[in-house]
């Protein structure tokens, strides 16, 4: 990594420079474009990769045409604070300023990314605000006495591709960003008959404790699945926290938010079903899914635009007032998620006494980023989390497909054991789940560490099936104690169940108040 750095320290002054202090985050990898301040128009991508943030400068910006072919001049590698880069990249590493940060997100290289650039061909897909799918960097030759290395970014003809329209082009036109409603351009016009595009939701961070101070503002945590709804041109879409078009699913709270009095909106918060005691019940949420007749609420929590106007750069205590003032009258099945401004102990054992999840705590001045951030933290009063399913121990009771559920999450890309299940499932479940796990089945365990007499009589399958578990807390190794089944999740991929560690709330606020 020093030598990598070299180039780029050579250039600049070292006192604003906070040089790296360790490897990326696990599982994280992250990208940035910004539009420098520059006589030349041209937009920097840069990729993290061990440590740094492989760079290039593209000539008039990403396209999201495949047939447009984009120089991409590779420059530099960026120093990061490997630390704390979690799709966000302080201003003292990159010189954002405002409207210069243009893009920023998560980044899959396909395939080993250093064997990619050493050979000259870089597959990736990009997971944005902006830029989505799949895209490629090529090297070209270089011809005599040229010392710059000079690439091309293609995109790849996917779902997100759009033909004759470059994403460059989009913040220039002003579809993006509005800043005058007065001033409708055709471009925006057009925006406004259709729902606004899909935004990776922001994740909070598990603590143990909530945190104090009046900054904070602590929210109900919700036990059901994340939504951002869509609304435009008197449509409506609702995705799951990874994209998943779920409107079909949640055709109720579809049909609910088509009667907000709104041109456009982007709404981020939660479906669940309520029990008699008005607590949100994940198995319920289920059971409604499946054709019962379990009514379903859309809690909101967040605003991310309204009308054409872009709301995420707004502090969180701004959005919630314009949210609340849309809300003050909601059709049936959506609801405006209250909060408490500070009291965070307070609540937090409240919520516990009165059998609910948890807490969210937010920090009230802070912008909407599309990434698990430390300004969103969650204390939670019992377990609940997602695992993968990596296999499961036969049944010796006729009629029964298994006896229990073998659990796992991923460390980095290793999945590591944390217990089994065998309580939570009726006949219907224990049908249902034993057929797709029988089309599941393989030789060997998908766990790295397994315990022998698991192995004995267990039956392993692909880890591609992910199961909502209840317990009472873990074990020092991380095993599960007193686990109940609540239900199988398809909004989450496998390869996305990742342990998260809990910290003290102390230790996590620190690094965002420097």
């Amino acid at each position: 990594m020093e030598r990598a750095l070299r180039a780029h320290m050579e250039k600049r002054e070292p006192q604003p420079e906070i040089r790296p202090q360790g490897p990326s985050s696990a599982g994280v990898l992250s990208f940035v474009v910004q539009k420098p301040d520059d006589r030349r128009l041209h937009y920097d991508l840069r990729l993290e990769l061990d440590g740094v943030l492989k760079s290039w400068a593209v000539s008039l910006g990403p396209s999201l045409d495949p047939a447009a072919r984009r120089l991409a001049v590779r420059t530099a590698d960026h120093p990061i604070k490997a630390a704390d880069f979690q799709g966000s990249i302080p201003k003292s590493q990159v010189g954002l300023d405002g409207d210069g940060l243009w893009d920023i997100g998560r980044w899959r290289p396909r395939g080993d990314p250093r064997e990619g650039l050493k050979r000259g061909l870089l597959k990736f897909d990009l997971d944005g605000e902006r830029l989505k799918g799949g895209f490629a960097l090529l090297r070209l030759a270089k011809a005599a006495r040229e010392k710059r290395e000079n690439w091309l970014l293609v995109k790849e003809g996917d779902a997100y591709a759009e033909r004759s329209k470059d994403g460059a082009e989009q913040i220039r036109s002003g579809l993006s960003m509005v800043r005058n409603r007065t001033q409708t351009t055709v471009a925006e016009g057009e925006a406004q008959e259709r729902p606004p595009r899909f935004v990776v939701p922001q994740l909070a961070t598990l603590v143990a404790s909530p945190p104090e101070g009046e900054e904070w503002l602590h929210e109900i945590k919700y036990d059901g699945y994340r939504a951002i709804a869509a609304i435009g041109g008197g449509r409506v879409r609702i995705y799951t926290r990874s994209g998943q078009d779920w409107t079909d699913k949640f055709a109720g709270v579809a049909r609910a938010l088509e009667k907000l009095h709104v041109k456009t909106a982007l709404l981020d918060g939660e479906i669940v079903a309520l029990d008699e005691g008005g607590r949100s019940r994940f198995g319920l949420l289920q059971h409604g899914l499946k054709g019962g007749e379990t009514p379903l609420t859309y809690y909101v929590f967040d605003l991310l635009e309204l009308d054409g106007r872009e709301l995420r750069k707004v502090p969180l205590i701004r959005r919630k007032e314009v949210l609340e003032k849309l809300l003050q009258s909601p059709p049936k099945g959506i609801a405006y998620s209250e909060h408490v401004a500070g009291h965070g102990a307070e609540m937090f054992t409240k919520s516990c006494g009165m059998g609910l999840e948890g807490i969210v705590s937010k920090r009230a001045d802070k912008p909407y980023l599309s990434q698990r951030t430390k300004g969103w933290l969650k204390a939670k009063c019992s377990g609940n989390d997602e695992f993968v399913i990596g296999g499961y121990r036969s049944s010796n009771k006729k009629g029964r497909p298994f006896a229990s559920l073998l659990l796992g999450e991923y460390v980095g890309k290793d999945l590591h054991y944390r217990g089994r299940v065998g309580t939570g499932f009726d006949a219907a479940l224990l049908e249902g789940l034993g057929k797709r796990m029988s089309r599941l089945q393989r030789k060997t365990s998908p766990f790295v560490d397994a315990p022998r007499d698991i192995g004995r009589d267990a039956c392993w399958v692909e880890p591609r099936l992910v199961a909502q578990i209840a317990y009472t807390e873990r074990t020092a190794d991380g095993r599960l104690r007193h686990p109940a089944y609540l239900g199988l999740r398809s909004d989450k991929p496998a390869k996305d169940v990742h342990s998260q560690a809990v910290k003290p709330w102390r230790n996590v606020t620190r690094s965002t108040t420097r």
